[in-house]
């Protein structure tokens, strides 16, 4: 059984029974045996049962157990082709965010890499700052410190920290020295021009990896989020025609979360597009 086949039937496992721990025995030939401990006889039993995972679709095994720990490629470019999907939909309420993110996305970063060194000008920042704004938790005292950073500073900054790359810890703390920016903010300064070894930390991608919640605006809880992108990054890479970066995974992620709560309609689409698709049996090891 593949390891990412046993995650997804493991994640079933623990809510089909109320075992408190319990090991893989041996699993093939379309059933599994799992060892567990009862906490009541104080002694171990062995589970055998029919499991489905064979014959069930990635995209449905993810809407269970969450899209970071999905290996499957496939899954992870259908979310990528709904992103702007999800925009509209969030836009409907944030009537800005459709302009100022495909802003963020397209046009920023095309005129932040066609300079001969990478920057952000002061009006770039401050416009920066409206969209993540928008984007995520509105906090408008953090609009008006931002506006107060002097243009050259910000230019001469945002160079600098570019220039340290890819030393990021160093360059998002070269990037915390302007007014009003974070950790979080500094991500997303240097996502637009580095989307290869950096991300941007919103909330919801942040909170959909395992082990990072709660959420703290720090550098070490930052690097920790990015090694978790980069790790994931190279894995589908791997496993995929397209090359995959860590802002790419991130904007996924973030696209999976606030779909699963604005509008799952596009999720279920997912699972439509496997059932279009001839089934294939997964393979054991």
């Amino acid at each position: 059984m593949c390891s990412s086949t046993w995650r997804e039937y493991s994640s079933c496992l623990r809510k089909s029974w109320l075992v408190s721990r319990w090991d893989l025995v041996e699993g093939q030939g379309g059933s599994i045996t799992v060892q567990s401990w009862d906490p009541r006889n104080k002694q171990r039993k062995r589970i055998t049962s029919r499991y489905c995972c064979f014959s069930v679709q990635p995209s449905k095994m993810v809407l269970t157990s969450g899209l970071f720990l999905c290996e499957d490629p496939n899954v992870w470019l259908r979310v990528s082709d709904i992103y702007w999907d999800v925009i509209t939909v969030k836009g409907e309420k944030q009537k800005r965010l459709p302009v100022l993110d495909r802003w963020y996305q397209e046009e920023l970063p095309a005129c932040v890499t066609a300079r001969s060194e990478k920057y952000l000008t002061q009006e770039e920042l401050v416009k920066l700052m409206e969209w993540k704004l928008t984007r995520g938790k509105f906090r408008p005292r953090l609009q008006q410190l931002v506006s107060a950073n002097a243009e050259g500073g910000v230019e001469s900054c945002t160079r600098k920290a570019f220039q340290l790359l890819p030393d990021v810890s160093a360059a998002i703390t070269e990037l915390c020295q302007l007014k009003g920016i974070g950790p979080a903010t500094a991500s997303a300064v240097l996502a637009v021009g580095a989307p290869d070894v950096t991300a941007f930390m919103a909330d919801e991608t942040v909170e959909s990896i395992p082990g990072l919640t709660p959420v703290q605006y720090t550098l070490k809880h930052y690097l920790r989020y990015l090694e978790e992108l980069c790790r994931k990054a190279v894995a589908l890479s791997k496993v995929s025609s397209e090359k995959w970066t860590p802002h790419r995974v991130e904007l996924c992620l973030w696209a999976w979360e606030v779909a699963k709560k604005l509008c799952p309609n596009l999720l279920e689409s997912l699972e439509k597009a496997d059932e279009g698709r001839p089934r294939k049996k997964l393979k054991t090891k």
